[in-house]
């Protein structure tokens, strides 16, 4: 599977999207939580990331406690607890919640870290070109520059409506996970993934083998948040790696002449 959808309307409990025994070699899923429930996360071979979407949860391991909450995807920078294989994590729900969960097999062991909105890098990518059409806010919560002892990145894109990101068309050899949420429901876009388009809805997710180009859009009026899940590989991790696909290099030239319509 390169592309899948959960619906409008996630289900109670853990809505699972991609598995370690695919080629994405992550099991990813969104842990959905009434107020005053608790879930209890351990796994042996797995180091884990809990990202807050929406909510308000007490997380505890190892004798401590913090509190993440997050009101709005977009305006909001997330907290994300990350921990090794065999930590014991509970979540207690304080008001409903939606968490993002990303593991995959890791025999390191590290300290667990707790992130902080104010942890989290964000940047602005493709600001000034092509008239703003691909400017973009990328997140970074953790990558092989501050964690690289993890097998894993995470990080979030914030497309502005009618915005392109992933642009100009790139891949590289690591296997990488997109899960998709629009500011209405009712929001589309399309990803493109290698040669092959995909409508984007809210609660869809698409799985990008290495060496396969993944831009992505969304629709005018429509704003598209996406968490960025790279998995490294044995001997090859992820270093902000990116093969620019040379047909589209010329856009990069700052001098480059684009068509517009004569008024």
């Amino acid at each position: 599977m390169r592309f899948g959808r959960l619906g409008t309307e996630l289900k109670h409990g853990y809505n699972a999207m991609t598995t370690r025994g695919s080629d994405m070699l992550m099991d990813i899923g969104y842990q959905v939580m009434k107020e005053g429930e608790a879930v209890d996360f351990q796994d042996k071979v797995q180091e884990t990331a809990f990202v807050i979407l929406t909510g308000k949860v007490e997380v505890a391991w190892d004798g401590k406690k913090e509190v993440m909450e997050r009101h709005s995807l977009f305006d909001e920078n997330p907290y994300c607890l990350h921990v090794p294989r065999g930590v014991e994590v509970t979540i207690k729900a304080l008001i409903p919640s939606e968490v993002l969960v990303q593991q995959t097999v890791n025999d390191r062991d590290f300290a667990p870290v707790f992130y902080r909105p104010e942890d989290v890098q964000a940047d602005v990518f493709g600001k000034g070109l092509w008239k703003g059409t691909a400017e973009r806010t990328v997140r970074t919560i953790f990558d092989y520059d501050n964690a690289p002892y993890s097998n894993m990145v995470n990080g979030e894109v914030i497309n502005s409506p009618g915005r392109w990101s992933g642009y100009i068309p790139h891949n590289h050899p690591q296997p990488e996970v997109y899960t998709y949420k629009f500011d209405k429901p009712q929001g589309f876009g399309a990803c493109f993934i290698g040669d092959d388009a995909f409508k984007i809805t809210h609660n869809s997710w698409s799985e990008l083998s290495g060496g396969l180009m993944h831009p992505q859009v969304t629709a005018p009026g429509y704003a598209m948040w996406y968490s960025w899940m790279i998995r490294h590989l044995p001997d090859n991790p992820w270093k902000k790696t990116r093969t620019d696909l040379p047909e589209h290099t010329w856009l990069l030239d700052p001098e480059a002449q684009i068509w517009e319509p004569k008024r």
